[in-house]
């Protein structure tokens, strides 16, 4: 089997809610010599990235995300060790991630995390459902110290919520102290433009590149 069917066979483990499906396929991605990074980015954040489309359409509702999140859960718990045995910096700065309130989907939000981690950021992953408030008061815990924000919401109304985060960075004067990257199904280039963030990426992958380069 080629490294191309592989990844599809990851991606349609996630789709297909298969748990025991995507760990068999990711330990076989593995021993065909696939890295743990192309794994994530050609195979699981594909099959991720189907799904959020399905559920923003209403195709697939929150039972199906949630086992497909699961079917997530086994594959990373195979390729987070490998991911920190090849982290590639250190001391990159501190990233706060979470789930924007109103928005408990996480698939995303975990893939990303672990990814700036295998690139050497710090971080304090605050969960889903996050007020601003919260994350207002932990950027104040970290002043002084170089802070990426990443957001994730994978609906509408949550999304609407990350302009309201950056308005308040700046009524607290903390905006220009912070690097803020947002991510999920609806976020678009120019989203972040609007509300004036600083970033957003196509998948968890690109993400760990694009925050490196913004926290340069």
């Amino acid at each position: 089997m080629g490294n191309q069917e592989l990844l599809d066979k990851l991606r349609d483990a996630i789709v297909n809610q298969d748990i025991n499906g995507c760990a068999a396929a990711t330990q076989e991605a593995l021993d065909a010599g696939i890295g743990a990074v192309e794994a994530i980015e050609g195979g699981l954040s594909v099959g991720m990235k189907i799904v959020g489309d399905r559920f923003e359409a209403a195709e697939i509702y929150l039972p199906q995300i949630m086992m497909s999140a699961k079917a997530m859960n086994a594959a990373m718990e195979i390729l987070t060790p490998i991911l920190a045995e090849e982290k590639t910096g250190e001391g990159v700065g501190t990233a706060i991630t979470y789930v924007q309130e109103g928005d408990i989907h996480d698939i995303g939000h975990r893939l990303v995390s672990t990814m700036l981690g295998a690139n050497g950021f710090n971080i304090i992953d605050l969960g889903v459902d996050i007020p601003n408030d919260d994350i207002m008061d932990e950027i104040k815990k970290l002043e002084g110290s170089k802070v990426l924000l990443v957001g994730s919401a994978l609906m509408t109304t949550s999304m609407l919520g990350q302009k309201d985060t950056v308005e308040m960075l700046k009524e607290e004067g903390l905006r220009d102290d912070v690097k803020i990257m947002f991510g999920g199904a609806p976020v678009s280039d120019s989203w972040i433009e609007e509300i004036g963030a600083d970033a957003t990426a196509e998948n968890a992958a690109d993400a760990a590149r694009v925050a490196l380069e913004i926290m340069k």
